[in-house]
């Protein structure tokens, strides 16, 4: 596994979002397209888990809340940057997404959950904020932002 095979796993679902508005009905297309246990779902989950192992997905941070952006925007993934976390049992920081977020819930632990919500997708519009937050175990969160924008906010 590498960042260039990676890549080539998450292209169908940036083809998907891609000049799309990113809001709820983005988010019902991609639970209808790439459901848990399809095979996109599942490969992207699996290079994840083989992407963290190999050392160089989710390298920087501590116990508890590892991070990295593995992808930067480029015109390849139609300015989408894909960052990768591993919570665990945690609120990470406050951010705002100027243009919104578009998040692959992955838990580890059976019954974990991201912001509430359980494997699956989750859709930010834009200028939508929270403090990421996993409970009741660990999760990966795979995030799609356009241009890479995000803005952590002092609360």
């Amino acid at each position: 596994m590498n960042v260039e095979h990676f890549q080539q796993l998450v292209k169908p679902v940036i083809d998907l979002v891609a000049d799309r508005p990113i809001d709820k009905q983005l988010q019902a297309l991609l639970e209808e397209r790439f459901p848990p246990g399809s095979e996109v779902f599942e490969s992207i989950d699996k290079a994840c888990h083989e992407a963290i192992e190999a050392g160089w997905m989710c390298a920087q941070g501590g116990e508890g809340r590892r991070f990295g952006r593995v992808i930067e925007p480029s015109d390849e993934t139609r300015r989408l940057s894909v960052d990768v976390v591993d919570l665990v049992d945690i609120a990470g920081p406050h951010h705002r997404h100027p243009k919104g977020e578009i998040c692959m819930i992955l838990p580890i632990t059976e019954g974990a959950l991201f912001d509430g919500r359980p494997r699956g997708w989750c859709v930010y519009e834009p200028e939508s904020q929270h403090r990421p937050t996993v409970s009741n175990g660990q999760a990966l969160v795979l995030y799609l932002l356009p241009e890479g924008e995000i803005d952590f906010t002092r609360q």
